[in-house]
């Protein structure tokens, strides 16, 4: 079997709670990662732009009090790739000022070599991570890989 040359992930829906809250908080983010709105409804916002495409939507009015669970099955977080060190910092500093909820500030991780990630909450606590890694990290061939991961 042949396989399929993917292009990337098109877009990643996530569904919140606290619809208007969230809005506000994902309308200052898709500013800074430079997302157009291309779509919006009184319960649907969808950004585009770098190749990446974040929809926002209301939960069901049953699930409204629910509240975001990371080890429940589903979403974990979402990871967006930076294309510099110095962009990892940048959105640190900016998502700080939008009231994001700092997991850890910008630091290097053992995922790939060179990797330097920050990790913060949206207001429903669905976690969000910026990333960098130079070259092509875990896809350089002269690595050896697989080598153990850490247990998130």
């Amino acid at each position: 079997m042949q396989p399929v040359d993917i292009n990337g992930v098109a877009h990643i829906q996530i569904t919140v709670s606290n619809f208007e809250r969230c809005v506000a908080f994902y309308e200052q983010l898709f500013e800074l990662f430079d997302l157009k709105v291309v779509f919006r409804t009184p319960d649907f916002i969808l950004g585009v732009g770098g190749r990446t495409g974040l929809a926002v939507s209301r939960c069901a009015p049953e699930y409204r009090d629910q509240p975001f669970v990371q080890q429940r099955i589903g979403l974990h977080h979402i990871c967006f790739r930076a294309r510099a060190r110095a962009d990892v910092d940048r959105v640190h500093e900016r998502v700080r000022s939008f009231g994001a909820r700092i997991v850890h500030p910008p630091e290097e991780g053992p995922w790939a070599p060179g990797y330097y990630s920050v990790l913060f909450e949206d207001p429903d606590g669905i976690r969000l991570e910026v990333n960098h890694v130079p070259g092509k990290g875990n896809l350089d061939p002269s690595l050896r890989l697989p080598k153990p991961l850490p247990t998130p």
